[in-house]
């Protein structure tokens, strides 16, 4: 089982890195670390799970945040609607986006960010994302608001990219052009 001690600190070499394709069909291993991905972020979310193994909630997980350049993560979480968004992706890739911007008036956080970091974060207010499912099946998500911050912050992990690496450095809660709070 994943615990906050699997999970790397900012600083981690593999949070900065580009991860790698992951071959389809995911091999068994592939498979099971995406499975366990997604059972922690579950977990993070039960208050008992999350009391009795000292986890901070999350709503993803991305691979690189365990020290793990390989490009997947999982997402699990309902959105302002009850909508249940609950995906272990493979090879996720961005392949259409909207013009509009959303970020979150409260900001963004990371579970490899042990600190608060405040400021907006521009994001796609929407996001077509394809990847391959544990499974290894073609998979493709039409995500708005918060379910697209959600998995951009997680795709943002493949690449190397920190959430706060689009905080405006010099007015961190200046509204980013064209975009709506969300939530």
């Amino acid at each position: 089982m994943i615990t906050m001690d699997d999970i790397v600190r900012e600083g981690h070499p593999a949070l900065r890195e580009k991860t790698q394709e992951v071959p389809v069909p995911p091999s068994e291993e592939d498979k099971q670390l995406l499975e366990d991905i997604l059972t922690f972020i579950k977990n993070s979310q039960d208050d008992e799970m999350a009391d009795r193994y000292q986890l901070r909630p999350g709503v993803g997980l991305a691979a690189p945040q365990l020290g793990i350049t390989k490009r997947m993560c999982a997402v699990h979480f309902e959105d302002s609607k009850g909508k249940l968004y609950s995906y272990g992706l493979i090879n996720p890739k961005i392949v259409s986006h909207s013009v509009e911007k959303a970020y979150l008036p409260s900001g963004e956080g990371c579970l490899s960010v042990d600190r608060d970091v405040e400021g907006y974060v521009p994001r796609y207010a929407r996001i077509t994302v394809k990847a391959k499912d544990m499974e290894g099946n073609d998979l493709k998500l039409r995500l708005r608001d918060f379910a697209a911050i959600v998995v951009q912050h997680e795709i943002d992990h493949l690449d190397g990219v920190m959430f706060y690496d689009h905080i405006n450095q010099e007015n961190p809660f200046a509204v980013p052009d064209n975009a709506k709070a969300i939530g």
